[in-house]
Order: structure tokens, then sequence, then C-alpha cells
């Protein structure tokens, strides 16, 4: 009997489908070191020829640290204690399965480099099963398609200038034609969210009402983002009790049309000369971010009518501790360094929406749809039993939703899909339709006033008309809520039809045989 059920064609499409959605699983027994998540670019580990995986990498095959100085790495715990305590260290030998890198530690501990666990397979968690932020952003002005891919373009160049790989920007819409944004990146705070993305970062450099040079490549051709060299904090000093202050500098090379510009402002410029202090331009040059003014620079006379190429830029930082103080500094130095390198939005963008969820909920959800899952199969299963009351018909009904799940789950591997909760929910409703198939299909067969031949065609025609119904029901959720529940409704779409087109004619040519006598 098996044999016979081996060689049917539709059972045989099956396996293959089972084949290959393993192959694109592709499960990973060795789980030893930590994965390389972001590497931030200018860090160390940056400079020593470390890079980030890129987004469309498989998960399996992302580049794992095994040691640190000869010290073996067997998980998180153990990479974070090594770094945390390098001390003095000045070089840092890191081994991957991909080679060595040698680090030389500017002795601040900052390495640049976020690390993950090793994944077990090449499924991909969403935000709400791993952690982190989602934002939904509205243009305040009117924009075209063009504009938001510009603006999706702008975003995955601000946090990939973080080394950021595990994130997701994408353009959404809803019924009524409204545009939106979507940004989720694993890991990252509401706040860092905030400043990366809803902001236009708009980059000014002024003197007087003159324009001298703006964020972006166009003028800005390179931004010193490597501490201790063109890069520092300096000068935290204790304003008052309760008050500290830092500042922070770093150096970037202008464009020639923005140093031309500086050359014209500046020529026309007079001499302040201040006893004690030198000899600068009667003028600053004003830097802007987002129309506010960040900081004002004076211009030392030497650079009068010059063609200036490189400028050094500075700016506070503030906190109630020295250490809140240099944080400060350091995260505005950061955004500033970031919009001077991707410019800034076409418009700017109001944040509709905006969820957090941290790692231990996000486990906390993954474990519940583990269970939930378990307990929606063990519940199919006694409905089924006290049905049918035949492990000939309910053996082949569990094999055949174990498939289609399995099949689901290569699919979203293959095309590297995040899974959500919203994709669990509709990779249960597309099992459940299927469920319902199966009945009918087992009803028709079972029915002896009809010939088996032609009750199975009906049971088909009623298939496809379900099958029909569900994907008209699930296509307008695909602009539904601005696009976030578009997870359902892709799941739900890609089971009924795997569900139709292989795992139920398979189970119908399974049931023909076990149920021939």
């Amino acid at each position: 009997m098996i044999k016979e059920v081996l060689k049917q064609w539709r059972v045989i499409v099956l396996i293959l489908c089972l084949f290959f959605s393993f192959l694109a699983i592709g499960f990973n027994l060795d789980t030893s070191g930590v994965a390389i998540a972001s590497v931030e670019e200018g860090t160390i580990a940056q400079l020593a020829g470390m890079q980030g995986p890129a987004q469309n990498l498989n998960l399996i095959k992302r580049e794992r640290i095994l040691s640190v100085n000869n010290n073996l790495i067997n998980n998180i715990d153990d990479y974070s204690n090594l770094i945390r305590n390098l001390g003095n260290i000045t070089t840092i030998n890191i081994q991957t399965d991909k080679g060595n890198y040698l680090l030389i530690n500017d002795l601040n501990n900052t390495l640049g480099i976020e690390v993950k666990e090793v994944a077990s397979s090449n499924i991909r968690k969403g935000l709400d099963l791993q952690g982190g932020t989602r934002v939904l952003l509205e243009p305040i002005e009117a924009v075209t398609d063009n504009d938001l891919k510009d603006i999706v373009d702008v975003m995955t160049s601000r946090l990939n200038v973080y080394g950021l790989s595990d994130l997701s920007i994408r353009a959404a819409s809803d019924l009524e034609g409204n545009k939106y944004i979507s940004v989720e990146i694993a890991g990252a705070t509401k706040e860092e969210v905030k400043d990366l993305v809803a902001k236009q970062g708009k980059f000014e450099a002024k003197i007087g009402e003159d324009i001298v040079f703006v964020g972006g490549q166009e003028d800005v051709t390179f931004v010193c983002r490597h501490d201790g060299t063109c890069s520092r904090i300096v000068d935290c000093v204790e304003v008052q009790v309760g008050s500290y202050s830092c500042k922070f500098e770093f150096e970037i090379s202008l464009s020639d049309g923005a140093a031309k510009r500086h050359a014209q402002i500046t020529n026309d410029l007079s001499i302040n000369l201040s006893q004690g202090i030198g000899s600068y331009l009667e003028r600053p040059l004003d830097l802007y971010l987002d129309d506010r003014l960040v900081d004002s620079l004076l211009i030392s006379s030497d650079l009068k009518g010059q063609e200036a190429t490189r400028i050094s830029i500075s700016g506070p930082g503030l906190g109630i501790t020295m250490q809140d103080a240099i944080d400060d500094a350091v995260f505005n130095r950061n955004k500033l360094q970031t919009v001077l390198i991707t410019g800034s939005l076409p418009t700017q963008m109001e944040i509709i929406k905006l969820d957090s969820i941290s790692p231990l909920l996000g486990e906390e959800f993954l474990r519940n749809s583990w269970v939930v899952g378990l307990l929606a199969l063990l519940g199919v299963v006694f409905v089924i039993f006290i049905r049918y009351r035949n492990l000939k018909i309910i053996i082949p009904m569990v094999i055949t939703i174990l498939s289609e799940i399995f099949i689901i789950l290569g699919l979203a591997a293959l095309f590297k899909y995040n899974l959500d909760l919203a994709a669990i929910a509709g990779l249960i409703a597309a099992v459940g339709t299927g469920v319902d198939d199966q009945i009918v299909l087992v009803d028709q067969v079972r029915n002896k006033l009809v010939k088996r031949e032609d009750s199975v065609k009906k049971a088909f025609f009623i298939i496809f008309a379900a099958f029909a119904a569900t994907v008209a029901a699930m296509l307008p959720l695909f602009w539904a809520g601005a696009g976030l529940l578009t997870g359902f409704a892709l799941v739900t779409i890609a089971g009924v039809t795997i569900g139709v087109f292989i795992t139920r004619p398979a189970f119908a040519a399974i049931i023909k045989i076990l149920l021939k006598d």
C-alpha cells in the first residue's frame, strides 16, 4: 500500500516540496560562538576589515565569532564578559569561522560589533518575536511614489551608517490612499528610532544668512567617525553642582563647490582681533539641524577667502553626571554625523504609531506561539478522532497539516520573510482552512452513493470555490492598517494556495488508496 501511495505523482510533488523546504530552512546543528549582526562604520572593527552581514544573507551563513584573544566564545554572555574586561589591552585578536582580525584598541572598549545568538535555521523572526521598535511615519506634505522611494533610501542609508542589518523599511498605504513609511528595527530603542528616522535631518552650515554647505554627499565628501583620531569627546567639566558639560569634535571634508562658496562668503568679512584669544572673522559658522541652532564656530582669520576643504565640527553634550554628559555628547555627535553623511529627507515626517517590544517579551510571544500552535493542532486531532475514529484518516490528515506548515516556513525562509504574530495568525488560518477541505474530501470519498472519481472532482470544485473566496477576502488586508496586516494576508494566501495545489491533491490521492477497501 505504501508503494502504491509513493507512486502517485501528486504525492511525489508533495515530497519534493518538503525536500526543497528543508533545504531552504537549512537547519543548523553547530550553534557555537556568536553571530555578527552588524558592524558600525568607522569603528576599530570596521577598520580591521570586519563587515556586517548583507540583508539578503541567509541567517545560518552569518559570520561567527569563535574566540577573542584565544578565549573560546560559546554564547553571548562569554562574549560580553570578555569585551567588558579588555581593560588596557591594546590589540584584540578575533577569530571567526571565516578568518582572523587584528583590532587596535582605542581603549574605549567600543569595538562597534553587535552580536546575536547563532541561528539554528534560516527562519527569520519578526519584531513581535525578537524585540525592537516599530514606527509608522506619515509625510507632512503630499508626496509621490518616487518621493517615498527617496525617503526609504535615505532612511536606509542613515541606519546603515550604524551598521544595522536587522531592519525593515518599506513604503505602505491604506485603503484611502494615504502614504506611510513603516520602519522596524530589531534591538533599537524608541528614542534611537525617533531621532534617526522621524526627523527630517536638514543640516545647514551658514555664515549670516548665506549657506556654506548642507548635509549629504554632494557637499560633504567625508565624515570622520573613528574615535581618538579625528573624532573626540573633549572639555568635560562640571558647570555647576549636578550639571556637567562635554564637547564633541570631528572633522569633515567638503566638496570643491562647498569650498568655493566658503571662500566667496568669507572674502567679504572683516577680521576681529581679540586679545588673548586670537584673530577671527567677524561672523561665526552657524550649524543648524532642522532649523535649530546646534553650535556656532569661530572662523580663524587664516581661512578668509580660502577654499577650505577640511573643517572641524563641534557641539555640546549635557548631563547630571560626567558619564551622562559624555553619553549625550556621543549621541548628539552620532546623530549629526549621520545627517551629514546621508543628507535630509525630502519632507518632514510625523510619527503616527510607535511600538517598542523588549527582547524578553518577544521571547515570551515566541513561546506562546508554539504553545498555541501545538494546542490548536491537538484540538484539531481530537475533533478528527471524534468524527472518524479511523487512523487511516487521522494520520494522513495530521501529516498533511504538518506538511503545509513546513512548506510555508520553507517559503518564508526562501524569500527571507520575517514571521511576526500577524503571519502566525495567518498560518493558523490557512491550516484551519486546510482541515475543512480535508474533511470535505474524506466525506466525498466515503460516500457510497456516488462514484469515487466523481466525488473527488465535486469536492475539489467546493475547495476551489472556498479558495477563491479566501483570496478575495485577504486582498484588501494588504492595504488595511497601513500594511500592518500584510503578514496575515500574505501567509494566509500562501497557505491556502499551497494547500489547494500541493497538499490537498496529495491527501486526496492517499485517502482514495487507503479507503478503497
